[in-house]
């Protein structure tokens, strides 16, 4: 299978989570699964929040996250440009998703991802052929 994924900050802050193991484990392997066979896309955006969550939720220290961070960027990196915040825009507008939400849908549709992998998106909705998947489900 060589559909390009799109992971979600939420999924990499998942990674760090210690006080759900279950939810932690399945972040990992996909993590592991998505990097091993080249096919994880994440965006500049991403890793941002990734940081801002993982060091004020989870306390997690910061040299540790930039480390981290440094690790993602391995993955296929989307870097967020106009052209994807006006698309995020119309997405907002005509699908009522949160800018902060479409900004995600817009990144992973222009790289070209057939999935996107998130826990706070709507699980089974399809955008333009992107398929929303919740992997703790």
């Amino acid at each position: 299978m060589s559909a390009r994924t799109f992971l979600d900050s939420n999924i990499l802050v998942y990674t760090d989570d210690q006080s759900a193991p279950e939810k932690q484990a399945a972040a990992l392997d996909l993590v592991e699964f998505c990097f091993r066979d080249r096919r994880g896309v994440l965006s500049t955006q991403v890793l941002q929040e990734y940081f801002s969550a993982a060091t004020k939720k989870l306390k997690v220290p910061a040299e540790l996250a930039k480390r981290k961070i440094q690790v993602f960027s391995r993955f296929n990196l989307v870097l967020v440009g106009l052209d994807d915040i006006l698309g995020a825009i119309d997405l907002h507008r005509l699908d009522g998703f949160s800018i902060w939400d479409a900004l995600i849908i817009r990144a992973a549709l222009r790289s070209g991802c057939s999935f996107l992998y998130s826990e706070d998106l709507q699980a089974g909705r399809k955008v333009n052929g992107l398929e929303i998947i919740n992997p703790f489900r």
